[in-house]
């Protein structure tokens, strides 16, 4: 397949009408249409269903919707990192990260950098662990900032001088909110919401003293923020890290940590055998500077 044809398939799925894409495109209906119809002969399946005034994509060609913008994307992102090889103090880092309150560290190793290298920008994702891991193996990522637990096996990585914390995130009404603390025992029979992490990792199972499937789990999540809003409205309560949500004085919910504590190590993790461009190789001299200074002002008291 040509990234062309990709592109001219693009067009279609996004615009859903073949004259508006070819306009797009600058190419002739009578071409794009051909184009498409090739592409289908050659992977011998249906991509659209074409309407009198808008074509839709099958299931196939969503699938390949997907694929095919993954591929557009990572050779236009090639493309401008040949161009750029040598340039030192411009360029993009394409950076993935797990919902944690780490972040505000990697925040300031960015801004650290662009203050001596201003035309170093970021890409940033957010997704869990199981997103950007598969990011990272597609080549869409740079680094991704990975919460534990990690198959290391394909990664280098580096150890973030910051933990997590587990907590609980309910509404400010709740009865556990007039606690401290969290116990294993004040969730046994509690509407929860989890991320799946948290569950196809057995995060919670050793601190639980019991399989994490006899909790009433009433939703899975992958980021917290939709959650939160179901927290408000009463579905239940959620299991996530502290201060991801903000809990002001007077707000609806609230966060209560656990205990006893169950803390999460925090990785900066690329694959092996990365070849970095410039941009990239200097972010992570920063982040291995800014570990270093965290880790001798901690021994420092």
């Amino acid at each position: 397949m040509e990234i062309r044809i990709l592109k001219y398939f693009l067009a279609v799925a996004q615009e859903g009408n073949i004259t508006r894409a070819a306009e797009r495109m600058l190419t002739s209906q009578s071409n794009l249409s051909r184009q498409l119809a090739d592409l289908e002969e050659q992977l011998g399946k249906k991509l659209f269903e074409r309407g009198s005034r808008k074509v839709h994509l099958t299931e196939e060609g969503l699938f390949l919707q997907r694929r095919a913008q993954e591929i557009v994307d990572l050779e236009e992102r090639t493309a401008k990192e040949i161009a750029a090889f040598d340039d030192m103090t411009s360029g993009e880092v394409h950076l993935g990260g797990a919902e944690t309150n780490t972040m505000h560290f990697v925040a300031d190793v960015i801004r650290q950098l662009r203050d001596k290298q201003p035309h170093v920008t970021f890409d940033l994702m957010s997704g869990s662990t199981i997103e950007m891991t598969e990011l990272l193996d597609r080549g869409l990522l740079d680094f991704a900032v990975l919460v534990e637990p990690i198959d290391m096996k394909k990664y280098d990585y580096l150890q973030l001088p910051v933990n997590d914390h587990f907590g609980l995130l309910m509404r400010a009404d709740n009865p556990l909110a007039t606690k401290p603390a969290i116990t294993p025992g004040d969730i046994e029979n509690q509407p929860l919401l989890c991320a799946r992490q948290q569950l196809d990792g057995n995060v919670l199972n050793g601190w639980l003293g019991r399989p994490v499937e006899e909790l009433n789990v009433v939703a899975r999540f992958n980021l917290i923020t939709t959650p939160a809003m179901m927290v408000e409205q009463g579905l239940g309560s959620a299991v996530t890290f502290a201060n991801l949500v903000p809990t002001p004085k007077g707000s609806k919910l609230c966060f209560r940590p656990f205990d006893p504590v169950i803390e999460a190590r925090l990785y900066l993790v690329w694959k092996k055998h990365q070849v970095f461009m410039r941009p990239a190789t200097v972010f992570l001299e920063e982040m291995r500077t800014a570990i270093r200074e965290r880790a001798a002002s901690m021994e420092n008291g």
